[in-house]
């Protein structure tokens, strides 16, 4: 039995992927501006549920960004806060306001103890914590701002993907958060078991090395048996891997206007990657390799109001 990848982990703030081989686990670096290349091999299977391995070792579609068979993906919705089917749970939340771009703000909920991992995980570039309390006064935190102000509890993945090469500077980005909250602090109607948290605007633009970063030319539609993704890192946003394919730019950056350097920047998102084994190509590395997996030309879903993955 081989090692199948579990996607991207944000331990500590450092992108890594994690393995799993039955009940074993491991993870490996990630790091800018090395070269990453592999070659799915067999079929898909299902990662399981709240960390058990899936009984029947179930096949998952590959376009799937679940990863999950329909028995497992109900078992791991049963437990799942966010999906707002757990009403009991005594740990300490916090309201956040995340940022992934201009006029992309969305308020969320995430456990105190896990930091900002969550806000890592879904790509934020900024946040600010608003609040903190049990679970359902964060709950009703949440719901306040969204009928009030408007404020989405999703962001689809193609629009954050869309700006993350064109952002504006981290003043600017924080002066949008800052706005949010403090019409979000004039609102009538808080919980007051919810304690307040003053604004500090946090950045994590270098955590996902988005200084330069090229606009991506495509994004990966689905993982195949025996099909290879070859490029160079060059950043990492959420579950979201940067990576520079033959012909486009270095680790470096891209050319003088912001474009790619001859070639294109391939966008992979790790939930992809979730339940393939997944094994090196042949030839070893990008300079022999080729991105032979479906991928689909990137559009900015701004434009035409189309919506792919949430969160």
């Amino acid at each position: 039995m081989g090692w199948r990848c579990g996607g991207i982990r944000w331990a500590g703030g450092v992108p890594a992927l994690g393995w799993r081989r039955g009940v074993e686990r491991r993870e490996s670096a990630l790091v800018y501006g090395r070269e990453l290349a592999f070659r799915a091999v067999g079929a898909r299977e299902c990662v399981g549920a709240r960390g058990n391995v899936c009984p029947v070792r179930a096949a998952v579609p590959g376009r799937s960004t679940g990863g999950r068979c329909a028995e497992c993906a109900r078992l791991e919705r049963a437990h799942s806060v966010a999906a707002d089917t757990v009403a009991d749970d005594p740990r300490v939340y916090r309201v956040y306001l995340a940022w992934f771009g201009p006029g992309m703000v969305k308020v969320g909920i995430t456990a105190e103890e896990r930091g900002a991992a969550r806000l890592l995980e879904q790509g934020a570039v900024a946040f600010s914590w608003l609040g903190r309390g049990p679970l359902m006064a964060a709950r009703r935190t949440e719901e306040l701002l969204r009928t009030a102000l408007g404020v989405p509890d999703r962001v689809p993945y193609a629009r954050k993907r869309a700006v993350r090469s064109a952002l504006p500077e981290p003043d600017l980005r924080a002066a949008e958060i800052l706005r949010m909250y403090e019409s979000a602090a004039a609102l009538e109607g808080w919980p007051p078991s919810l304690e307040r948290i003053a604004f500090a605007a946090a950045d994590h633009a270098g955590a996902f090395g988005l200084a330069g970063l090229p606009p991506a030319t495509g994004v990966v539609g689905e993982l195949v048996d025996g099909g290879c993704v070859a490029g160079r890192l060059i950043a990492a946003a959420g579950p979201d891997l940067h990576l520079a394919t033959a012909g486009g730019p270095s680790a470096e950056g891209s050319a003088a206007d912001g474009s790619p350097s001859g070639g294109g920047v391939t966008v992979l998102d790790t939930r992809l990657m979730t339940g393939w084994e997944l094994t090196g190509c042949p030839g070893g590395g990008t300079g022999s390799a080729a991105v032979t997996v479906p991928v689909i030309p990137v559009h900015d879903p701004r434009r035409d109001g189309v919506q792919d993955g949430l969160f």
